[in-house]
């Protein structure tokens, strides 16, 4: 059984790839493309979230009918992600791993704990 537990970025990476390169999308899957597709699944996942507040959008997410889409919205914005990171060559775990160290510098847990401030307004 797949699960974040058990199963690596490069099994997914691969999954992925395998799928597009079966039905020949590479040639469509240019860097502009596939972020303009992320993009779009991004605002289909929010959709499901507009007009709720806090409490309520936790809630949708559990929900039986609203859940089921939402984790299908989230798996379209991982795979567009991941995707992106096989037509551009980005390592996708080595990106995050120099992300959060960048934002660990930008956001100091002594400042940023509890707050919701830009890092240049902390």
């Amino acid at each position: 059984m797949a699960d974040d537990a058990k199963t690596t970025f490069a099994e997914v990476k691969k999954l992925i790839l395998e799928f597009s390169d079966e039905r020949d999308w590479g040639p469509i899957h240019s860097p502009k493309n596939v972020s303009m597709a992320l993009a779009a699944e991004a605002a289909e996942l929010m959709e499901h979230f507009l007009w709720t507040d806090s409490a309520q959008s936790r809630a949708l997410v559990d929900d039986p009918v609203k859940g089921p889409k939402i984790r299908e919205e989230l798996a379209d914005v991982l795979i567009y992600a991941l995707e992106f990171a096989n037509r551009t060559g980005i390592d996708a775990a080595q990106a995050i791993k120099d992300k959060v160290r960048v934002n660990g510098i930008k956001y100091p847990v002594e400042k940023a704990r509890g707050n919701s401030k830009k890092y240049d307004e902390l």
